[in-house]
């Protein structure tokens, strides 16, 4: 199957903000996206308990940001975004809740460039699955390291498959599982044929792989729950 453009992503998600301004009814399909994103964050906060400022990495409606703004305020915020309608919608909630600095870039991440050793925190929920080849993986991957500051923490809440094939196809029926007792075996299919056309999704152990290889000084698992996970590296 071809795979979905970039732009046919940001149309998606261009009519999906409000949706996704709520964190419920939002990530229905994701397993655990309250865990996650309250792991993420409070690790985050633990790596950096005097952190300045945050990147978040296809932000969405800014949930994350949030979030973390809740354990470390008056954050400087910069969120990325392919969503421009997105982007309007966290910088408009962010905004309200730091008395730091908020800037939006409306991009692909793999064309953005970011300032060195700025960020303490960047934080990736549900956006690197979007990339497609390894070298996209590694350009994305070692620009985030670089931009972080010394002791800074990169940290990921995404869909993730398994590198023996046997393994994966034991997961992700348990994941089609899940979607049917929750929608029925329509809204499984539904959610499968998304995956299909948009998704292409590394294991853990490639992305904590990667991040050795980039340069992080050591890297993390918080959470795994059939394809969903939550980790991340420490500079």
């Amino acid at each position: 199957m071809k795979k979905s453009t970039v732009a046919e992503i940001r149309e998606r998600f261009d009519n999906e903000v409000e949706r996704f301004s709520n964190l419920e009814t939002g990530q229905v399909a994701t397993m655990d996206a309250t865990i996650a994103l309250e792991l993420i964050t409070s690790a985050a906060k633990a790596v950096k308990p005097n952190a300045k400022s945050i990147l978040d990495l296809g932000c969405g409606a800014g949930n994350y940001t949030l979030k973390m703004l809740s354990k470390v305020a008056d954050l400087d915020c910069t969120l990325i975004d392919l969503s421009q309608n997105m982007l309007d919608k966290a910088k408009e909630r962010v905004s309200g809740e730091t008395s730091g600095n908020v800037k939006i870039i409306q991009g692909d991440i793999r064309d953005i460039n970011l300032p060195k050793n700025q960020f303490d925190i960047i934080l990736a929920g549900a956006v690197l699955h979007h990339l497609r080849e390894d070298s996209d993986w590694e350009t994305v991957f070692q620009k985030l390291f670089d931009s972080l500051t010394p002791g800074g923490c990169f940290l990921i809440s995404d869909l993730v498959i398994q590198n023996h094939a046997e393994v994966n196809q034991l997961v992700w029926k348990m994941y089609a599982n899940y979607l049917t007792n929750i929608g029925g075996k329509e809204y499984q299919q539904k959610v499968f044929d998304y995956i299909e056309k948009e998704d292409t999704p590394r294991s853990m152990s490639y992305q904590l792989d990667l991040m050795k290889k980039v340069g992080f000084s050591s890297v993390e698992i918080l959470h795994k729950n059939v394809c969903f996970g939550a980790f991340g590296g420490i500079k």
